[in-house]
């Protein structure tokens, strides 16, 4: 099928609105909620029982254009059964900023980490280890990066964007289309990445799929993770939020007695978040079959919930929360030679209780 050049369709974004505060990759200053409105490209997505905002990838105009996360599919926002899932967990952004802070009653936050809803990131990089300083290396969801010191790789750390690939999004009515093409000869990687986000037909259920092909020289030795920003009606991160997994929780790192706990295969916590408390460690227990990739998070006053479900085993979960967040963070490895396809997909079912 020939690939179609589909008009980006442009928004009016209040910086306090609802959903969409502002765009940290244009945070050559600071931005706070009493600066001018600002247009990002998106897509509404509906299948008559949920309606998304999702925004596109773009070079110039679009909302997330940092070196951290997949620019493609990032959901700005979700609306189910009178309840909304996601929207900002932060109050402004900072250049000065590494990756967020507290300042008073503000959260700011870098470029990098100013993300919204269900964001992805390939944690590692490919051929940083490798290059010198100056030269190439590859975050794929992307692009080519320039390695500025010879110093760890750190996603907090902005790079200068040497090439973006080529993007391109396709929207429909329940799904949107993204493909990322990308080829830097100098390392040796070169893939293309797509991903598709689509409602299914009848159902309160989201599925992200993906495929990405290696059309490099080299392996890439890949890893995604959805970092997962549920702001579930703004309620405050507290007691009325149960987070639970298919299998006995473990972890070498117990979150704070005063704050939360962990009783046999749940997350509750004891308080409200408040101030600078953080709930936050790796969760273990987990086996090598994808029934253990099965998160839910759920309101018990509101009944308002959502799971997420995966074709891939978890290699690994993190758990991060503080007041205005709560983050659960599967990992999955997705290691592809050259010359193969490797595909995998996250399914998110959005529910309420009486």
């Amino acid at each position: 099928m020939l690939e179609m050049t589909i008009r980006l369709t442009f928004v009016a974004c209040a910086l306090l609105a609802a959903f969409i505060p502002f765009v940290p990759a244009f945070a050559h200053a600071r931005v706070s909620a009493t600066q001018p409105t600002m247009t990002f490209p998106e897509a509404t997505i509906s299948n008559g029982q949920i309606t998304a905002k999702i925004y596109l990838p773009d070079p110039q105009r679009g909302f997330y254009r940092s070196t951290r996360f997949d620019w493609s599919g990032m959901i700005a926002s979700l609306a189910y059964n009178g309840h909304q899932y996601y929207g900002p967990w932060f109050t402004g952004s900072d250049p000065s900023v590494r990756d967020f802070v507290y300042r008073g009653s503000e959260i700011l936050v870098s470029a990098q980490s100013g993300a919204l809803g269900p964001a992805e990131e390939f944690q590692r990089p490919q051929g940083y280890s490798t290059a010198k300083p100056g030269e190439t290396f590859v975050k794929i969801g992307v692009g080519v990066l320039r390695k500025k010191a010879d110093a760890p790789y750190s996603a907090y750390d902005t790079y200068e964007i040497v090439d973006a690939g080529k993007w391109s999004s396709r929207p429909g009515q329940d799904s949107v289309e993204f493909s990322q093409a990308l080829d830097d000869s100098r390392s040796g990687y070169g893939y293309v990445y797509r991903k598709t986000v689509r409602l299914t037909a009848g159902r309160p259920e989201l599925v992200i799929e993906h495929s990405l092909q290696n059309t490099g020289r080299l392996p890439l030795d890949a890893n995604q993770y959805n970092h997962n920003f549920l702001v579930l009606d703004r309620a405050a991160t507290g007691p009325e939020f149960t987070i639970t997994c298919p299998f006995p929780i473990q972890t070498t790192r117990p979150p704070d007695p005063k704050l939360a706990e962990i009783r046999a295969n749940q997350i509750l916590y004891l308080k409200t978040l408040e101030g600078e408390e953080r709930v936050t460690f790796p969760i273990q227990g987990f086996g090598k079959e994808p029934k253990d990739y099965d998160v839910r998070v759920e309101n018990r006053r509101t009944g308002a919930g959502f799971s997420v479900t995966s074709d891939r085993a978890p290699a690994s979960i993190g758990f991060w929360s503080i007041r205005s967040v709560i983050s659960v963070e599967p990992f999955v490895d997705l290691s592809t030679d050259p010359g193969k396809t490797t595909t995998w997909k996250y399914v998110y079912t959005y529910y309420t209780k009486p």
